[in-house]
């Protein structure tokens, strides 16, 4: 792996209770409420529970001990592992249930805001810087002409963002992959983030492709539990894509009323990673209603988002946009909205010496032997029929309506000009009035 995009800097586990950064009674109604709901005894049992290394998960229970909230069971426990196991008193069981009233939020200790801004800044987009032979590596099942490539590529390394146009079936939505493909890094992703008390849940199994951890000996507790802040999880970069059912609500917090927390909206959760707005102009929305709401963060890399309270703050966006439309981008945008976003690349149709080469390429793949006398049937007869317009999914279109074809007849796959016709009479629908 290139090193350029491998160091990203974990966030560093907490050594002490006051490195935490949360309200003290926050922290110990959760780990009241994660031993009521989760029934865990022992310290090495909890500090999972809460995602906390071992010390500071000591300190919370020596705290609620103190307040008459735990007590040790007196009982090393079960396994032989020598360790004291502890329960919630009977004032421990009536606070958890309290807290669990406020809140139904238990488990991982969330990360403060505050916190969570640093480990943004170390693995933000804006920090990759990807090669031409990156992307192509993440592109080579896609023939794409240089040109595209010479756009794109600075595009992505500046990591702001990108509006892609151009006719349908181009390979916009493909493109947009191979760019998220092409990043191949990992970050830290919080499982909940704290801010003003009240707790966001940002990890999304989801969106968020967790990277699996080398499992940790369970004789040796303290030996790696101290290799990152296990509030975080490892992930790839995540990529959000929305179509057309994209509205302007999905972009704030969710509230849940009945656990009474919030869940990021989507382009937190895309934080460090790549958000795709597909088939833009097919939202209910206007699309310069959509941009209008980004051009903030757009800007100024930090979004606004508000509490059921209606009080506002700031989160950090970190997101590289990619808007792709089938419209041209002054049908769409007014001027303004054009100078915010940062590029635009046209995706157009292949040449004809493209065509034949994705014709080729989709024709080994599926088996399919070409034919000459076809190949020049669809070029010279069928083509001028849509003034010899091409485009990239045309080919596996084709392609595919023949093998179903053959398949029905019971024949081998081949190419002939009377399949083209029959396939080609599927991809364009006849032009006629439908009497009702």
């Amino acid at each position: 792996m290139n090193m350029e995009v491998a160091n990203v800097i974990a966030p560093p586990a907490p050594k002490r209770l006051e490195d935490m950064q949360l309200p003290l009674v926050m922290m110990r109604d959760i780990v009241l409420k994660t031993i009521f709901r989760k029934n865990v005894e022992t310290v090495a049992e909890i500090a999972p529970a809460i995602c906390l290394p071992i010390p500071v998960t000591q300190e919370l229970v020596d705290l609620a001990r103190s307040q008459k909230l735990i007590e040790a069971t007196g009982s090393m426990t079960a396994g032989g592992s020598g360790e004291m196991g502890y329960q919630l008193t009977d004032a421990g069981k009536a606070r958890a249930l309290d807290a669990l009233a406020q809140s139904e939020y238990y488990g991982a200790m969330p990360v403060p805001l505050e916190v969570y801004q640093e480990q943004v800044k170390r693995q933000s987009i804006r920090n990759i810087q990807i090669s031409r032979q990156q992307l192509t590596g993440a592109m080579g099942h896609l023939i794409l002409p240089d040109s595209l490539l010479d756009h794109l590529g600075p595009a992505v390394s500046a990591g702001r963002s990108i509006l892609m146009y151009g006719p349908p079936g181009n390979g916009k939505s493909s493109i947009s992959n191979g760019i998220r493909d092409a990043m191949g890094d990992k970050i830290y992703v919080p499982r909940a983030i704290e801010y003003a008390g009240q707790v966001i849940t940002v990890y999304d199994p989801i969106v968020h492709s967790a990277v699996e951890e080398e499992a940790d000996d369970p004789n040796s507790l303290r030996r790696t539990s101290g290799r990152f802040d296990t509030r975080y999880v490892r992930c790839e970069r995540p990529t959000v894509i929305t179509g057309g059912e994209l509205s302007l609500s999905m972009l704030d917090l969710v509230y849940n009323p009945t656990a009474r927390t919030y869940q990021a909206p989507l382009q937190l959760k895309s934080s460090g990673g790549i958000f795709i707005v597909d088939d833009l102009g097919r939202q209910a929305e206007p699309p310069q209603a959509l941009v209008n709401r980004w051009i903030v963060p757009l800007e100024e890399s930090k979004d606004i988002l508000a509490l059921q309270s209606g009080e506002k703050f700031e989160v950090p966006f970190d997101t590289l946009v990619i808007f792709s439309t089938n419209f041209h981008p002054n049908e769409i945008f007014d001027k303004a909205a054009l100078r915010r976003i940062f590029f635009k690349i046209k995706i157009d149709g292949p040449c004809q010496e493209d065509y034949l080469k994705i014709f080729a390429m989709v024709a080994k793949k599926r088996g399919m032997p070409l034919s000459q006398d076809a190949l020049i049937h669809l070029l010279k007869v069928k083509y001028p029929e849509i003034d010899n317009i091409y485009a990239n999914y045309q080919p596996i279109f084709l392609i595919d309506q023949m093998i179903a074809i053959c398949e029905f007849e019971g024949i081998p796959y081949q190419m002939t000009p009377e399949l083209i016709d029959r396939a080609w009479a599927n991809m364009f629908v006849k032009e006629e009035t439908i009497v009702h």
